[in-house]
């Protein structure tokens, strides 16, 4: 049996809305038919995070699989696979994919890539990813990975959403195109390098030889900005500790805040963050609440309330 698969998907009857595209039973099912491909062995996975991607630690081996849940965002496993690659080549501090398995795994409808599991000796640091991250932008950009498009994933989430009120669609929208005009509008301070994508805290492994970074789906060339606005926001929107943000910007050497395009980063990371759970609105209920939530911020321009992160 896959441990926790039914964590936060909730129960339904027969009167409830429809499942999603994965409920626990089909979520174990393509859990069963990744490993299978791979020679690996399922049993006793523990889901560890169920958004835009199913990510298991398996207990048999020393493996993380992450399936993509969403079939508007599978054309990122190979971007993925190939900044997994590049940052192994340039030793730079991540996370490795799993050696002897033609990548990314692709069975039936099912799309995986599968890691070197890294364990956890502590807490990453804000110190951590400041470090990481100053060293990710020292390097050349690489020609194998895609240019920053940061609203392509947003309008496809959109046209993926297992469900979306039709006013709610047709203001995100409105504000997508808003965001994009205005992100067309600014003018960047530093030049365009490697960067993260979605570059936080829960995307840092501290391992026993050192912090890593994982989920490598957003590493793009694009601005250095992009990778200095999750803590920022975090800090801002999710309450995270203000002295964290600053001992993040100290580390890297630039407080992203005080720039003058800030603000136009921050809408374009509160919108992605918002909408990231729309692929999974019945596959995981529980995460409506939150987005109904978020969606009210963004809509009244609120910037003081606080959100939550999704479960």
């Amino acid at each position: 049996m896959v441990s926790q698969v039914r964590s936060g998907t909730g129960e339904r009857s027969s009167r409830s809305a429809p499942a999603g595209r994965y409920s626990g039973p089909k979520l174990a099912m393509a859990l069963a038919d990744v490993c299978a491909a791979a020679g690996l062995d399922p049993r006793g996975a523990r889901l560890l995070r169920f958004v835009n991607n199913a990510v298991f630690r398996l207990r048999e081996h020393p493996v993380v699989v992450r399936i993509v849940l969403a079939p508007s965002l599978a054309h990122r496993a190979g971007h993925v696979v190939a900044a997994a690659r590049w940052l192994a080549e340039h030793d730079v501090p991540a996370v490795r994919l799993l050696p002897g398995v033609e990548q990314p795994v692709r069975v039936g409808e099912h799309v995986a890539t599968l890691w070197e599991a890294v364990p956890e000796v502590g807490a990453a640091t804000a110190e951590h990813l400041g470090g990481l991250l100053r060293r990710l932008h020292e390097l050349p950009a690489p020609a194998v990975l895609p240019w920053w498009q940061p609203l392509r994933d947003v309008r496809r989430k959109f046209a993926d959403a297992e469900e979306l009120d039709p006013g709610d669609r047709r203001f995100l929208e409105r504000h997508c195109a808003d965001v994009e005009h205005r992100l067309e509008e600014m003018s960047l301070s530093l030049p365009w390098t490697v960067v993260h994508g979605d570059a936080h805290l829960g995307n840092v492994i501290a391992g026993p030889d050192g912090p890593v970074l994982c989920d490598l789906d957003s590493m793009c060339v694009g601005p250095p900005e992009w990778d200095l606005t999750p803590l920022a926001v975090g800090r801002l929107r999710m309450g995270h500790p203000a002295e964290r943000y600053e001992r993040f910007a100290a580390a890297y050497g630039r407080d992203v805040t005080t720039w003058p395009g800030f603000p136009v980063l921050r809408d374009l990371r509160e919108l992605k963050i918002a909408v990231s759970a729309l692929p999974i609105l019945r596959s995981n209920p529980g995460v409506r609440e939150q987005l109904r939530h978020r969606l009210r911020a963004i809509r009244e321009r609120d910037f003081d309330t606080q959100w939550a992160p999704y479960g």
